[in-house]
C-alpha cells in the first residue's frame, strides 16, 4: 500500500483495535488519533499522529514527512476551537493552539517533539519549512495520564 489515506486507514483500524498501541513503524511511539473537520470541504477527518507530552498537553507536528507544504490537517485544526482527540482507549476534547516558528513557544515545542521523533531531522532536509507544532490542551473535566 502506497497510497497514505489507505495506510491511514490501517494504523487507525489497529489503534483502535488495540487500545491505543500500533506496530511497524509507529511501534513502541505515543499515538494519538487527531479528529478534525475539513474548512473547505467540511469532512470529517481523522490524522493518526505521533505526540510528545508537554506537561498534561499533547504535541503532535506538521512534518508531512518534510513535504513543501504543511498537511491540510494543520489548516483545518487552526481554524477550530476544539478538537476531538483518541489517546489510547480515551476520546477527549482538546483546545488546539497553532505554534508556528514565530511564537517564542516554538523553540521549546518543537524541541520536545523533535527529541521524541528523532526522524523530524532526515524531514528537515527534505524543506526548508519549519514545521509548526500544534499544542493539544486537554479540557478540564477529562483526566489523562501521560
Amino acid at each position: 500500500m502506497t497510497d497514505v489515506n489507505e495506510v491511514n486507514q490501517r494504523v487507525i483500524a489497529q489503534f483502535r483495535a488495540q487500545g491505543g498501541t500500533v506496530g511497524g513503524f509507529f511501534e513502541g511511539r505515543h499515538l494519538l488519533l487527531l479528529h478534525t473537520v475539513g474548512r473547505r470541504t467540511g469532512q470529517e477527518r481523522v490524522n493518526p499522529l505521533v505526540y510528545a507530552a508537554d506537561g498534561n498537553c499533547f504535541l503532535v507536528c506538521g512534518t508531512a514527512r518534510g513535504a513543501e507544504q504543511d498537511p491540510a490537517w494543520v489548516g483545518n485544526v487552526a481554524v477550530m476551537p476544539k478538537a476531538t482527540i483518541e489517546v489510547g482507549e480515551q476520546i477527549l476534547k482538546a483546545t488546539p493552539t497553532l505554534v508556528t516558528h514565530a511564537s517564542p513557544d516554538w523553540e521549546r515545542l518543537y524541541g520536545l517533539w523533535s527529541a521524541y521523533w528523532p526522524d523530524s531531522a532526515q524531514y528537515e532536509t527534505r524543506t526548508s519549512r519549519k514545521f509548526p507544532i500544534v499544542r493539544l490542551e486537554p479540557d478540564a473535566s477529562d483526566d489523562v495520564l501521560l
